[in-house]
């Protein structure tokens, strides 16, 4: 079980650098003004998101249940860390909407709104990373 365990923590890893990585991206992308810059940033948000951090995330969540299942772990401190996982996932899905709005050139939004999405996924992780060691209930 420990090797589940190694596992997860590494696709989470994972997940989390295309979490924090890619709102960065946007940020640079709506601020190009030039045609190759913008195209640069579709490829490296297309890379980053099917290449990277969806695998991380499909993997995180796969040895996370089979953790889960393995160990029977009960508590409310597992019932709220879910919870913000449904929560990533939905960001997660939200970043690949924007992506899309930037690959078809329908971004709505400025830097200053991917610089605070940004921030969502680090609050999410210092939550998680306390619920997990310290089962505060």
């Amino acid at each position: 079980m420990l090797w589940i365990k190694a596992l997860h923590i590494i696709f989470m890893v994972t997940w989390f650098a295309g979490l924090f990585y890619l709102p960065r991206l946007f940020v640079y992308h709506s601020m190009a003004t030039d045609k190759a810059s913008t195209e640069r940033f579709k490829i490296m948000e297309r890379k980053l998101f099917f290449g990277i951090m969806t695998p991380g995330a499909v993997l995180t969540i796969i040895f996370g249940s089979w953790l889960w299942l393995g160990y029977g772990m009960t508590g409310a401190w597992l019932h709220l860390k879910l919870a913000l996982v449904a929560l990533l996932i939905v960001y997660h899905v939200y970043c690949g909407r924007l992506l899309f709005d930037f690959k078809y050139d329908r971004n709505r939004y400025g830097h200053v709104f991917f610089r605070w999405l940004n921030e969502l996924p680090v609050l999410i992780l210092i939550a998680v990373v306390i619920l997990v060691v310290v089962k505060p209930f």
